[in-house]
């Protein structure tokens, strides 16, 4: 199978924008600077109210965003939001326009993340702040105008990963309570890099070149966000790795064809539904890593677009109290 001519054409697109990857120091400001440039391409639908907060963090404050759908209304379900980037890249800039298409679409306020990134801040920095920031949210629920009873987590790539880390502490911790994971092409497992003999998942070699993401990259990201190989196993690195995933809260694990993450997440909705976890994997034919958020641009971002937002939409719906 090949990408339509229109994914093609996009991927190019933004291969040809973006600098070439080199594993050097120069990589990093390069990713960075191109995310930064590319910050006001790409708008989101209007929300209500969107304001900057900070809760604590083992580090610091964390600097927060909420998009509240309705402030004046009710208190509604709430989504924590852990943006992509490798967690080298991504900020609450570079991912606006998703925690904007959550909020519109799913009706829910939104709490988007400024976790820590590496190499300034290496594992396990970024999903301790993911955790802190969850419970934080849960506690300044009424404050938020969110429902606690009522509360999910999502992430896109690295923040999907850190999505599926923070749900499964939360569970450790005895809360906070999570109706929902919604996971978008996570990487849920960091070790066989790179892939020999035996791997097992072949969406590594088979789109590890030439789809955006590539092989080289993932390696690269790794490298700095857990330089010890040893820890690449902790599952709180590679969530794949946990030894027990029962207890966590029903999951969507978004997948696409033409990614090289694809089948580690859905080895990963196959361990949770092997634990008695309700757990769906919605793979998107022709679809590539980096395609959520990208629907006003290509149709495959379209498509993970909505089934993202009518999952949290049904999960909201079948937790919420009846009348």
């Amino acid at each position: 199978m090949r990408p339509s001519p229109e994914t093609r054409r996009f991927i190019d697109g933004v291969n040809e924008r973006m600098p070439p990857f080199t594993p050097d120091d120069s990589t990093l400001a390069g990713l960075r600077a191109a995310e930064a440039a590319g910050v006001s391409v790409i708008t989101g639908p209007d929300v209500a109210e969107v304001r900057d907060l900070a809760c604590p963090g083992p580090a610091g404050d964390i600097a927060l965003r909420l998009y509240h759908p309705a402030p004046s209304g009710p208190p509604l379900p709430g989504i924590v939001f852990l943006h992509g980037g490798g967690w080298v890249a991504g900020n609450l800039d570079t991912h606006d326009h998703i925690a904007r298409l959550l909020a519109d679409g799913t009706g829910a306020a939104v709490v988007a993340v400024d976790y820590r990134i590496a190499p300034e801040a290496p594992f396990p920095a970024a999903p301790d702040d993911a955790s802190a920031a969850l419970r934080w949210t849960a506690a300044n629920a009424a404050g938020l105008g969110v429902d606690p009873a009522l509360l999910a987590v999502a992430g896109d790539s690295a923040g999907g990963t850190l999505a599926a880390v923070a749900a499964r502490e939360a569970r450790d911790a005895g809360g906070p309570d999570l109706v929902y994971q919604a996971l978008i092409y996570p990487a849920t497992d960091l070790t066989g890099y790179p892939p020999g003999p035996g791997c097992p998942y072949p969406s590594r070699t088979e789109n590890g070149d030439g789809y955006f993401l590539t092989l080289d990259a993932i390696a690269w990201y790794t490298e700095r966000y857990v330089p010890d190989p040893a820890a690449r196993r902790d599952p709180r690195a590679s969530p794949l790795h946990a030894p027990d995933l029962a207890g966590l809260p029903p999951a969507l694990v978004l997948t696409a064809d033409f990614d090289p993450l694809r089948d580690e997440g859905e080895a990963y909705a196959r361990a949770l539904a092997e634990a008695g976890v309700p757990a769906t994997t919605a793979r998107i034919n022709g679809g590539f890593h980096g395609m959520f958020g990208m629907g006003a641009f290509v149709s495959v971002g379209r498509q993970a677009e909505q089934v993202v937002v009518t999952a949290l939409r049904s999960a909201f719906a079948a937790a919420a109290p009846r009348d």
